[in-house]
Order: structure tokens, then sequence, then C-alpha cells
């Protein structure tokens, strides 16, 4: 027989143990579907959206003794997307539904869905990976006058200049950078009513050459602690959706004495329309700040 004071530890075993409560955990929320040129691929159209473009042609001067015999000849081009299918599944079994506490279980309804959001997300920042050319570079501290120059090339492209609005797409540590440049004289001098002001006390939620700077932190940062993002007309990137996102619930009698699998779907395509003109990758230093 034991003698001492009673303790939760004395008592452990008798000790009930509740979830109280439940969370998912946090991840970052997708901007590039909401950025870009929407489209989609309409039942018993085939597996491919198709967009033909038309070259321009050009006119002449005509006096009164021109024999106008210099036809333009009419040229167009295909561009394909195929959307293609992506998905996830989920198996729970009876005894785990059957005993899992009840907060725990409503939090994880949600979370198949967020797996084919981000994926769809990270599918159109690679687009941004596979621009022709990429401006900064790795290592390189990034500075408002590479997304001002990404934009002017843009619209004064001589081959086809892009159409407003136009997008600039980064991770939040290469955004940090463009505020650092902005605020730099914070402490040094005084700062009038402004957008140095507004980014100091906000963040940087300003436009760069009427460009709007977007930040997602999906955006991969590599080995070199690098990242890369883009500037882009709206027109430039295209999302084309198949079928929409869909979920189905399967019994599985076979598994753990009963299961249910439920099954998520969707079908996508990312695509570039006038590539090479319409869109610039950010290559810069993502290094996690610290001051």
């Amino acid at each position: 027989m034991a003698s001492g004071n009673t303790t939760t530890a004395s008592v452990a075993d008798s000790l009930p143990e509740w979830i109280m409560s439940a969370r998912q955990v946090a991840e970052f929320t997708g901007i590039m579907t909401q950025l870009v040129d929407k489209q989609r691929l309409g039942v018993g159209l085939g597996l491919t959206w198709q967009e033909v473009s038309f070259a321009k042609i050009s006119a002449q001067a005509v006096s009164e003794t021109t024999d106008l015999d210099n036809y333009q000849q009419l040229s167009d081009t295909n561009l394909g997307i195929t959307p293609t299918l992506v998905g996830i599944a989920v198996l729970i079994t009876d005894r785990v539904r059957d005993r899992i506490a009840k907060a725990s279980l409503v939090k994880m309804g949600g979370l198949a869905q967020n797996a084919l959001e981000r994926k769809k997300d990270e599918d159109g920042l690679a687009s941004l990976d596979g621009a022709t050319t990429s401006l900064s570079g790795a290592g390189t501290t990034l500075t408002t006058g590479v997304v001002s120059a990404a934009s002017s090339r843009i619209r004064g492209n001589t081959t086809e200049p892009g159409p407003d609005p136009l997008r600039c797409v980064l991770h939040p540590y290469q955004i940090k950078d463009l505020a650092d440049e902005l605020v730099s004289g914070v402490g040094t001098y005084a700062i009038p009513e402004g957008p140095t002001a507004k980014v100091f006390q906000q963040g940087y939620k300003i436009p760069i050459d009427n460009t709007e700077v977007y930040p997602d932190g999906n955006i991969t940062i590599d080995s070199s602690a690098d990242a890369k993002g883009g500037v882009f007309s709206s027109m430039g990137l295209i999302l084309v959706q198949g079928k929409g996102p869909r979920a189905v619930s399967v019994r599985k009698e076979n598994i753990g004495g009963g299961s249910e699998v439920v099954y998520h779907y969707d079908e996508y395509a990312w695509g570039e329309r006038s590539p090479g003109n319409w869109l610039y990758e950010v290559y810069s230093d993502a290094t996690a700040p610290t001051s």
C-alpha cells in the first residue's frame, strides 16, 4: 500500500482523454487560378481545347497608277491544350469513423480538396518556370526595376504586345526585397504619407508599373535559396478546365471490417498563349528574411 499525496500521476489510468479541438495544418492559398484566362473544354468536344490565331498582314500605299497585286497571305497557328486527370483517394475504416473524436472527423473532410487545389496552383507556377526568358538571376536581390522591365517588354513587344491587366506572382521572400527597396529610408529620414509609408504599415500591396503584385508561398525555394516567380499578361496563361472537380464515395466491405474510400478528381491543363512574348520568369534570391 502506497503512502503520500494523491496527484494526477498516481491516478493516470483513471484520467479520460478527450480531443477538445482539431485543426488542419495551415497551408498557402494558391493564387494562380484567379489571375489567368480560364477556358472550359465542354462535353462532346474531344480531348483537346483548340484556339487558332492569325498572323498580322501588311497594308501598303496605293497611288492612282498602282496595280495592287501584292496579295497578303493569311496564315494561322493552332494552339492545343489537353486537360489531364489528377486525383486523390482517402480510405477510412468504419472502426476509425466510429472511434475518432468528432472534432477531428469534421476537419478531415476538406484535406483532399485542399490537396487538389494546391496541385493546380503548383502546376500553374510551373508555367512561370517554363518562360522563354528569365530576368534577374540566382542569388540576385530582386528590385522593382526587374518587374517594371518585364512589364514594359510585355506591353511593348514588337511581335505581339500583351494586353492588360498584367500580373506579377512572387514568393513572399522575394516580395520582402521589393518592400525593403521602398522602405530603406525608414529610420533615416522623415517618411511622408505615400507609397513608402503605406508599404511600411501594410506590407507590399501596391502595383509596379501598373502591374499587380501577388504573393504565393507555393513557389518552391531551391537548395540555393532562390525562387522563380513571374510577370505575365492575364491572357498569356490559360487554364483549360475539363470535367469539374468531383468526389465519389465507394464502400469497401473487404477492407478492415468495412471501409469507405472517397475519390477526389479534377481535370485541367495549363497552357501559354503567344510564347516568349507575354510571360517572363523572375528568378532571384529568396533567403528567409532576418531583418
